[in-house]
Formats: structure tokens, C-alpha cells, sequence
């Protein structure tokens, strides 16, 4: 079997309704409109959300939290995940490209998990003091990027 083979299994795919076409096809006369009312005219819209003049669920509910605009979003890597490298220096760019994270965001910052056995020279923006004291018990060195 090859992808050329696959097919959708049956009565996956329905034929498009069209509307409109005479008695015959079962979607004539007010083409699946219903008679008079809102939907039922030609140009139509009702904005999102919008209940029949009830008032809407996301009015109903209360508004909770707080959302912290100037939050810092960081790419956040383990300790264990940069001994699986298996290189001496680690930065950001190569973490990217050794795809072990996709983005950098506002920064990159070193967790704690995992043990190092062999000195490790890091760059990131942030560290946890864990983590900073595992890679200098180990030997190696931390540097924060600005």
C-alpha cells in the first residue's frame, strides 16, 4: 500500500448543496431559508456571538484575571536536553538549529533538571540559580546575553 492507493472511507464526502435549482431538487423555492424572518433575507449578518437579543454568554460571564501586557515569553531548556547535545558550548542559535527549541521569543532560560557530569559553556538571557550552580559545580561557565 502507497499513498497513492489511500481512498476516504465511504459516505465520508457528501455532494454540495446547492439551493436554489427548482422543486425537483428538494432545495428550491426559499432554498433552505425557511419563510420570512432575519436569516431568511438576502444580505444578511448578525454580528458574532450575537443570541437573538438575549444577552450574549461572553456578556454574561464574568471577566476575571488580569493579563500582563509587558510579559516576557522565554524558550525554557533542561539541563538533561544540553548534555543530550553533546557539544561543549551551547547558544541559543544552536539550540535552534540542533532544533531543540523553535523560537528564542524575549529570551532563553536554563531549568535545572537533569545532572551534568562534564563542563558545559552556556549563553542565555536567564538562568535558574540552580541550574547556574549545577554548570559551575560541574566546572563549567554561564553567560547571560543581554
Amino acid at each position: 500500500m502507497n499513498l497513492s492507493q489511500i481512498k476516504k472511507p465511504k459516505g465520508a464526502t457528501h455532494p454540495r448543496k446547492r439551493v436554489g435549482r427548482g422543486m425537483g431538487s428538494g432545495h428550491g423555492k426559499t432554498s433552505t431559508r425557511g419563510h420570512k424572518g432575519q436569516r431568511s433575507r438576502s444580505g444578511h449578518s448578525l454580528m458574532r456571538g450575537f443570541e437573538g437579543g438575549q444577552m450574549p454568554i461572553h456578556r454574561r460571564l464574568p471577566k476575571r484575571g488580569f493579563t500582563n501586557i509587558f510579559r516576557k515569553r522565554y524558550a525554557v531548556v533542561n539541563l538533561d536536553q544540553l548534555v543530550r547535545l553533546g557539544v561543549a558550548a551551547v547558544s541559543p542559535s544552536l539550540l535552534i538549529e540542533h532544533k531543540v527549541i523553535r523560537h528564542v521569543y524575549d529570551g532563553l532560560k536554563v531549568l535545572a533538571r537533569g545532572e551534568l557530569k562534564t563542563p558545559l559553556r552556556v549563553s542565555a538571557h536567564i538562568f535558574s540559580a540552580a541550574a547556574q550552580a549545577k554548570i559551575e559545580a560541574a566546572g563549567g561557565s554561564v553567560e547571560v546575553l543581554v
